[in-house]
């Protein structure tokens, strides 16, 4: 199984609503990148340009998802697994809609979310973001937030955090379910889960929080803390 590490820069944060103005992809197994510009076709908010030094000239003349996604999907071809930071919740969903808007269905790619790993692995660190591994990790600082830096910066964190384990064991164990103890995000991060008040615990709840996928295993700790009925 090979690995490809990867990354997109998009116009905001909403999959299905923003659109991807960078894509890039490094294969360190054939020592091999993909990068593209991508021309969304709408203006780039000032404030992700702040963020990602993309602007609407640089992409004006830049090709089309459409008319780059032969080319990586070509480059992730054969028994390959992609991996992103934030995979699930973010540069996945912005890949299935781009396909999406080019009247395909994304390949049959298997993921791996690293910032999954580190939030249910390296949960002695307070924060779980790219650039804070990187220092954790002693990676020499880059130029945050452009896409192929970010997925070299990937490439070596999360290396170090899986070692030596094999890449269909990472998906094994990221796929088995664990007990949360301490809340891992808002006002009470950090804090033992049965100190949580209990009205906090309804107000995530009623709010649709602990629907989301990424945090169906603190909805389960609640219910197992008695702070939360079970839904039926």
């Amino acid at each position: 199984m090979r690995p490809i590490y990867y990354d997109t820069e998009t116009t905001g944060v909403r999959p299905g609503k923003d659109r991807v103005i960078e894509l890039a992809a490094f294969d360190p197994v054939q020592n091999k990148t993909f990068c593209s510009l991508i021309n969304p076709q709408c203006p780039i908010p000032i404030e992700s340009s702040k963020i990602c030094h993309i602007t609407d000239d640089m992409v004006k003349d830049a090709p089309l998802f459409g008319d780059q996604a032969d080319n990586f999907v070509s480059f992730c071809e054969g028994d390959t697994v992609l991996i992103a930071h934030n995979n699930d919740a973010f540069d996945q969903l912005f890949l299935i809609d781009e396909f999406q808007r080019i009247g395909r269905s994304l390949p049959a790619w298997r993921f791996i979310d690293s910032l999954k790993w580190s939030r249910k692995y390296r949960s002695d660190l307070p924060r779980h973001s790219l650039q804070f591994l990187r220092e954790v990790y002693k990676i020499e600082s880059n130029q945050a937030h452009r896409a192929l830096d970010d997925v070299f910066v990937l490439h070596q964190v999360f290396s170090q955090m899986i070692d030596d384990l094999p890449l269909n064991t990472v998906m094994e164990l990221l796929n088995q379910p664990t007990d949360i103890t301490r809340m891992p995000f808002g006002k009470h991060h950090g804090k033992n889960l049965a100190d949580i008040p209990k009205n906090y615990v309804e107000w995530l709840d009623t709010s649709g929080a602990l629907d989301k996928k990424e945090n169906m295993p603190l909805r389960e700790s609640f219910v197992k803390l008695s702070l939360l009925r079970e839904k039926k």
